[in-house]
């Protein structure tokens, strides 16, 4: 029990149960091996935590996470200055990267609107990215949120939003994965494959 573990090892528990995914299980789990390997894990994790703490902010420009400001991104003059991709959080900027089809911008919101958790416009980097697509030779803005309530309602406001900006606006099409069969897919996943059928090539 963490609680006979002393209070040092205690706080390390409770705080690692704060993390997405870990439960206080969990976190004892991950404590644990932590202490066991302290010079190959534990010191390491805390001077890389330490850095990211002192040298991580968010760039002034798209809200990404980097060491620098504006980020590598969007100081990156080989990327196509007409197209933003909208993104809630870093996170999912990160996957866009790893797919490597994608060579425009972005813009990081920060969250999504949720009327149950009081959550409104101003809580998002909605006017700069407004700013952004009226300043700027923007094209085309590609919205890449989750297909949530949430999500859908926040692309929806967006979309309202950017209508008299003059760039268009795109959604991630949505629906059956490479490789995926149908009796695995849920039944949102295959009425959204549905909706989102176009012409088969030639």
């Amino acid at each position: 029990m963490a609680s006979s573990a002393g209070p040092e090892i205690e706080r390390l528990i409770s705080l690692l149960a704060k993390l997405p995914g870990l439960g206080p299980r969990s976190a004892r789990r991950s404590a644990l091996a932590l202490l066991k390997k302290r010079d190959q894990l534990l010191r390491p994790l805390a001077q890389a935590m330490a850095e990211a703490a002192d040298r991580v902010k968010a760039c002034s420009i798209c809200g990404a996470l980097d060491t620098s400001d504006p980020c590598a991104i969007c100081r990156d003059a080989g990327r196509d200055q007409a197209l933003i991709c909208v993104v809630e959080e870093a996170g999912a900027l990160w996957a866009m990267e790893r797919a490597g089809a994608y060579r425009g911008r972005y813009h990081v919101l920060g969250a999504l609107l949720s009327a149950l958790e009081g959550r409104g416009p101003e809580a998002l980097r909605v006017n700069e990215l407004i700013e952004r697509a009226r300043g700027e030779a923007v094209r085309e803005v590609i919205l890449a949120l989750p297909a949530t309530v949430e999500g859908q309602t926040t692309a929806h406001y967006l979309a309202d939003r950017l209508s008299d900006s003059g760039v268009v606006v795109t959604s991630l099409a949505r629906g059956v994965p490479v490789g995926g069969e149908l009796d695995w897919l849920d039944d949102g996943t295959i009425a959204q494959a549905l909706r989102a059928r176009r012409p088969t090539a030639d």
